[in-house]
């Protein structure tokens, strides 16, 4: 059976992660992998509920040395943890020490004891085929349904993704890049563009995972440069509305959400970085970027290949060896490029006219004071049933009005999409990768419009 390591790089001593500016080492890492290793239950499966960057990543090293997967579930929620003994009987958490919060056996990880390094130290060896982490989403019914990541398959997308980072720094590699995600290593995106770069590509992670803009400041100022930050739409909004000087980066990543032009040439301009976005989705992996300053145009991943177009797409090739359908509306330009042009689920008709939400959710996020937007389309219950039904936007938008939010919409979008109802609210209840759930915004917009008795429009002068 072929094996290949769990880390990359022969320079043991480079850098891993970033403490409090303090440099922890890939030979470190090994070490607290191996101890951990031995304290792990003899079977398993790992919930790894650390929130710290560095011990998640010891966590997933241990499992994998004892031949247990990483479960990734959407969220952690007492509902969600506690359905997974359905799907996993042997499962258990690894928690930060004094967390209490989750109703299953869990191993708590002690702070910053880090275990003395062994010389010689060899890198672990992990068999290609084994299953690293089973990431479950939830399917058409609501249960949840796993899908397994093979560690050779991971390894693959790693070094493309790895590949074309380093293609937007202008360098050969990551060694020597540091980065600082805001999105927490649990979700597929930051698994996937901190973790797993930094154990495969040569980055160094910060422990951290900042979350008000203040805390990216501090944290992305201590990381040697090169640097780079990776977040989502929301985040970098955020970041760029605080009125902070920030840092400057020499990349920025972006993903979980199209981001628009006008604001990634704000995030640019601000911190003096290119900014790369990535497409992907949980059964293929990350397969495509582009610097949206430069287009709407996607390239894929070396390796990869596109074919169809339309709602009917499929890639393969690379780290995805079978040909594996995509979620979305793509325009396919070759079999390298394409054009983004909506969730293939999220596709809505009114008044027979036909578009994406997250087409119409990117225009009303570009309307220039929205700090954060969703569109919703009312189920019977909210709908005037004398009337074609008509969308509810709900923004985050202090000092607009409904008209303003309106008028600016229906120089973008068709008028049959403009929202009847525009809700002006605090805050969207979204994860925290950025994304909203359909059933969270559902439930959000129940709420909001019963409080309001279902008034039809809610205008802020």
């Amino acid at each position: 059976m072929s094996a290949l390591p769990l880390i990359w790089g022969a320079d043991l001593d480079a850098p891993l992660a970033w403490r409090a500016g303090q440099a922890v080492s890939r030979r470190q890492y090994l070490a607290d992998v191996q101890a951990l290793a031995t304290r792990l239950p003899e079977r398993g499966e790992l919930l790894n509920l650390s929130a710290d960057r560095y011990r998640f990543a010891v966590g997933l090293g241990a499992a994998m040395l004892r031949g247990q997967p990483n479960l990734m579930p959407p969220n952690h929620t007492p509902e969600t943890v506690a359905s997974l003994g359905t799907l996993f009987p042997n499962v258990y958490g690894l928690v930060d020490e004094g967390d209490t919060r989750f109703a299953l056996p869990t191993l708590a990880l002690s702070a910053e004891q880090p275990v003395a390094p062994n010389a010689p130290l060899q890198t672990p060896q992990v068999a290609a085929d084994a299953i690293t982490a089973q990431v479950l989403t939830s399917g058409s019914t609501g249960a949840s349904v796993p899908h397994p990541k093979v560690w050779e398959l991971l390894v693959r997308n790693t070094a493309a993704g790895a590949e074309r980072l380093a293609e937007h720094l202008g360098r050969a590699d990551l060694v020597g890049v540091s980065l600082v995600a805001t999105v927490p290593a649990q979700h597929m995106y930051g698994f996937e563009s901190s973790v797993l770069v930094a154990l495969l590509g040569g980055a160094a992670f910060d422990t951290e995972r900042p979350f008000y803009p203040a805390d990216v400041v501090r944290v992305v100022s201590r990381v040697p440069r090169p640097r780079m930050l990776v977040t989502t739409p929301l985040h970098l909004r955020a970041l760029l509305e605080s009125g902070l000087d920030l840092p400057p980066l020499d990349l920025i990543v972006c993903a979980t959400a199209p981001l628009s032009p006008q604001l990634a040439a704000r995030a640019e301009g601000a911190m003096a970085a290119p900014l790369m976005e990535i497409y992907g989705c949980t059964e293929a992996g990350q397969v495509a970027t582009r610097r949206t300053t430069e287009g709407p145009e996607w390239r894929v991943y070396r390796g990869l290949q596109l074919a169809g177009n339309g709602e009917h797409c499929v890639i393969s090739g690379g780290h995805v060896p079978q040909p594996t359908p995509l979620a979305d509306v793509l325009e396919v330009i070759d079999a390298q490029h394409f054009r983004l042009l909506g969730r293939s689920n999220d596709l809505i008709n009114i008044a027979g006219k036909r578009s994406s939400l997250s087409h119409l959710n990117h225009h009303l996020n570009s309307v220039e004071g929205v700090q954060d937007g969703a569109l919703w389309l009312p189920p019977e219950q909210h709908a005037d049933s004398a009337e074609v039904v008509r969308l509810v936007a709900f923004v985050v938008a202090p000092g607009l009005t409904r008209e303003h939010v309106v008028a600016a919409l229906r120089l973008r979008v068709d008028p049959a999409f403009l929202p009847r109802r525009v809700v002006f609210v605090p805050a969207l209840p979204r994860d925290p990768t950025g994304k909203l759930p359909t059933a969270r915004l559902t439930q959000f917009a129940a709420e909001w419009l019963d409080a309001a008795g279902g008034a039809r429009t809610e205008p802020r002068e």
